[in-house]
């Protein structure tokens, strides 16, 4: 474990952890025209696709966990750089629905491939994609994912309490001078 990370908090890791490959995601698939956004969305158009899927923007978003006006931004980006059909929903005028266009496919088909290639190398401390490290952390993962955002904000704040947060502030600000 770096010195960086030693007394860092689980949510400074996932944050730096995520930095790390988005940016890596973004380097690798800029040669294919895309950002790693908007791979999100060519990689899971193409899965849902292949899955006999055609989603709308909000189940596209769902999915990805994206913001909804997000999603519609990068569909239209897409859409103009010839990835990506939007067409209105016959049957819910309010709702457009994506497919890849032939070339969306093809980009997407080598985009997959080339970030898969990326994850069995960032993934290679653990074992690669398929080592019992890597499936374990994608458990771990998994579990943290499903946990609800409907925290609640009730409890009082008491500004001269030395809590345990106050420490566990003190200890990441102290480790990490040079990330503020």
């Amino acid at each position: 474990m770096s010195s960086t990370s030693e007394h860092a908090t689980p949510g400074f890791l996932v944050w730096r952890l995520s930095t790390k490959w988005r940016v890596a995601v973004d380097r690798a698939v800029a040669p294919l025209g895309l950002t790693h956004a908007q791979y999100s969305l060519v990689a899971s158009l193409y899965g849902m696709q292949r899955a006999g899927q055609r989603p709308s923007q909000r189940q596209l978003a769902d999915h990805t966990g994206l913001e909804p006006l997000y999603v519609s931004k990068l569909a239209r980006a897409l859409e103009a750089a010839g990835v990506v059909d939007r067409t209105r929903d016959p049957a819910d005028p309010r709702a457009i629905r994506l497919s890849l266009t032939e070339d969306g496919r093809e980009v997407a088909r080598r985009a997959i491939g080339v970030v898969q290639g990326l994850l069995e190398q960032l993934l290679e401390p653990l074992g690669g994609l398929g080592g019992e490290r890597t499936k374990a952390f994608s458990r771990e993962l998994a579990t943290l994912l499903d946990v609800s955002l409907d925290v609640s904000l009730d409890a009082p704040i008491d500004s001269t309490s030395d809590s345990p947060i106050d420490a566990s502030l003190d200890t990441h600000l102290d480790s990490h001078p040079d990330e503020e």
